[in-house]
């Protein structure tokens, strides 16, 4: 059987504190919200079944809102959400520390971890394990996913067969534009990948 996840980030979403590296959940803006919703209607006549999202506030209420539009019930997973900044939590965005540790992980090194956090191989396992979870709910059929652009990036490339693990460096996800994997049992593969080279996207 084939399983089609359409696995793409929140929408636009905003902070209790803005311009810091954060686990909180956040929420989405107007701009998410609209974003949420034109991505749902597009995807009206490609037969999903059902709409899934980590356990963080912002991809919550994006497949709240989506599976309202598609007539489909929403469930959160545990597993997809973002990766913990750990005590980094607090710091301005341009700090290069958590970068570091995170083009690591995209250039292999999945032993590397933030402190208090976790390590790249911790991400990858859970993430693994929740998106199987929603495959096997799927069965042979098309799910919507709302999960986070970093463990997308680190993830997805490096469970499917047909890309290389550092497929997403230096290109960065939009809000609400879906990559498109195919499972079939135990193989991966990506049919389309939306990151860009522009960071202004993010």
């Amino acid at each position: 059987m084939t399983t089609r996840l359409l696995v793409t980030r929140h929408g636009d979403a905003d902070y209790p504190v803005r311009g810091v590296l954060s686990d909180e959940g956040g929420w989405l803006t107007d701009k998410g919200k609209a974003q949420v919703d034109e991505l749902a209607r597009s995807l009206t006549g490609r037969g999903v079944t059902g709409v899934y999202s980590s356990t963080m506030q912002r991809a919550v209420e994006s497949a709240r809102r989506a599976a309202a539009i598609l007539g489909v019930s929403a469930q959160v997973v545990d597993g997809l959400q973002e990766y913990s900044v750990g005590q980094y939590a607090g710091l301005p965005y341009g700090d290069p520390r958590p970068q570091q540790v995170f083009n690591a992980w995209l250039a292999g090194d999945l032993s590397q971890g933030l402190p208090g956090g976790e390590t790249g191989q911790q991400v990858v396992d859970r993430y693994r394990i929740g998106l199987d979870e929603v495959a096997d709910a799927t069965a042979d059929g098309t799910a919507l996913v709302f999960s986070h652009g970093g463990v997308m990036s680190l993830v997805i490339p490096r469970l499917s067969v047909n890309v290389r693990d550092d497929l997403a460096a230096q290109r960065f996800l939009p809000n609400c534009v879906p990559a498109e994997v195919e499972v079939d049992g135990e193989q991966w593969r990506v049919i389309s990948w939306p990151g860009s080279t522009d960071k202004s996207v993010v």
